[in-house]
């Protein structure tokens, strides 16, 4: 069997994760992500099948991919996820199976996904005041995404990460309020800096003013004490990690905007309706599904994922104000 105990792109970087879109549906219309209206629809005919992403994922793992990510849209709202984690839990080669989640529906399935093999969760929350959460999400009820948090740490889905997207005028009043739940509930937050991504309506979302660079986050949290570097959690992401005195919990940064990672970045992207993408904030992709549904084999399928690490940019432009990707957020994944 081809095997490669590196995967490199043309600057290289080792590539090692790759997360999966399961679905552009959603059961929230979070304004920093979808219109009031939603989107339109991609037909379910046109979505990957399980076993069609469980071929990718094993042709990935040869290729030297060992952790995976399940993403929306919400990708709760997907028939039977459990399965599709029992799936690439058994792939040889993949070490961990995740998931992020807006928490909605993650009390009804934890204990199932965790039997499945689902290693942690990613918990997106961006206010604990329930009536800005229905401002936020237009829909949905915060009190479901509390009971969701406990039931990933009562099954033991830990660490469980509490990611918050950070909007001046709209949530940046709860940063301290956040902070404290790392005392309070030993939460392990990271603060999110806005994107200006596709299918924002609001001008204000869309340019710079609600826009809060991380290191104004990070100075406002030190009035509650000092923030000690401390090792990731888990992963091996772009988050820098900070414990507040005596805090179980943790403070996460991803700032892509005042602070690129892109020279890091281990990541590949693969959405619903089948394309690989080596990058979150780009329209480039390779086309999987079509070779898959052609009868393409394995060694053509990874043929095709090499082309498409082998495309991954240097970096993105979003200081400069450049946004090149035309899809929504819910079709691509967090």
């Amino acid at each position: 069997m081809f095997k490669m105990s590196k995967l490199l792109d043309s600057f290289g970087r080792r590539i090692s994760y790759l997360r999966i879109s399961v679905t552009d549906r959603c059961n929230l219309r979070c304004i920093y992500c979808m219109p009031p209206e939603g989107i339109p629809l991609i037909p379910h005919s046109e979505i990957l099948s399980y076993e069609e992403i469980r071929t990718i994922v094993q042709a990935a793992a040869e290729l030297g991919i060992n952790k995976v990510r399940l993403t929306g849209g919400e990708p709760l709202v997907r028939a039977e996820l459990p399965n599709l984690v029992e799936m690439l839990s058994q792939v040889e080669g993949i070490d961990e199976v995740s998931l992020t989640t807006n928490g909605v529906l993650l009390k009804k399935y934890a204990v199932e996904l965790k039997q499945a093999g689902l290693k942690r969760v990613n918990i997106s929350l961006d206010t604990l005041k329930d009536d800005k959460f229905q401002h936020i999400t237009r829909l949905g009820k915060l009190k479901d995404v509390l009971e969701g948090i406990e039931a990933a740490r009562d099954t033991d889905l830990q660490p469980v990460k509490i990611n918050t997207v950070v909007m001046r005028g709209v949530n940046d009043d709860e940063v301290l309020d956040f902070a404290n739940m790392t005392h309070k509930e030993g939460w392990h937050v990271r603060f999110i800096e806005l994107m200006p991504f596709a299918g924002i309506r609001d001008p204000a979302l869309r340019s710079r003013t609600c826009f809060v660079p991380s290191d104004e986050i990070r100075q406002h949290i030190m009035s509650l004490g000092k923030l000690e570097p401390c090792l990731p959690i888990t992963g091996n992401g772009p988050t820098k990690y900070y414990r507040l005195p005596g805090a179980n919990g943790t403070i996460g940064f991803i700032s892509p905007i005042s602070e690129p990672f892109c020279s890091s970045c281990n990541r590949m992207r693969l959405i619903s309706y089948g394309q690989l993408c080596p990058c979150l904030l780009s329209d480039d992709g390779v086309d999987l599904k079509g070779p898959l549904r052609n009868n393409a084999s394995t060694q053509e399928i990874r043929r095709l994922i090499l082309r498409a690490v082998a495309s991954k940019p240097e970096h993105h432009r979003l200081a400069e104000g450049v946004v090149s990707m035309k899809r929504n957020m819910s079709q691509i994944g967090g």
